[in-house]
């Protein structure tokens, strides 16, 4: 298993933040990793469902997330699934000091033959985790 968590501030307030980043199509504007994120079923809330595509060590994967918990405008945990990794990704809004602050959780749990190569990804992943981290600043900035 490897967890990133990452955590920007803003001055944009809790709610908007928190609706931004709960449309989870908006992945394709602050996370470098993502070639697309598009909506296949819902409206946003739990059992929403959709189809992330993500490009990690030059390699393109696809994983389904499907929205598992909502607490707006709190948090939302996603679930995301393929046949190599189970994907659980919380991210957290709260106020904090005049600011809003945004925490980012992703735990990833390698599945089969993937399980062994998890060491070699975490350098990447790591990257990956560092890249978005700016990318969240830099979105939420504009907001």
């Amino acid at each position: 298993m490897i967890v990133l968590e990452r955590q920007v501030t803003t001055a944009a307030p809790v709610a908007t933040v928190f609706t931004y980043l709960a449309d989870f199509t908006t992945t394709t504007e602050w996370d470098p990793g993502t070639v697309s994120t598009v909506r296949i079923e819902g409206d946003g809330g739990v059992g929403t469902r959709y189809r992330n595509t993500s490009k990690l060590a030059g390699r393109e994967s696809d994983l389904v997330y499907v929205v598992t918990d909502l607490h707006a405008p709190r948090s939302i945990t996603l679930l995301g699934r393929n046949r190599a990794v189970v994907a659980t990704d919380t991210i957290t809004v709260e106020s904090a000091d005049g600011q809003t602050r945004v925490t980012y959780r992703a735990v990833f749990e390698f599945r089969g033959v993937w399980r062994a190569l998890a060491p070699l990804l975490r350098p990447a992943l790591r990257r990956l985790g560092d890249d978005a981290e700016d990318g969240l600043r830099t979105a939420l900035a504009r907001l």
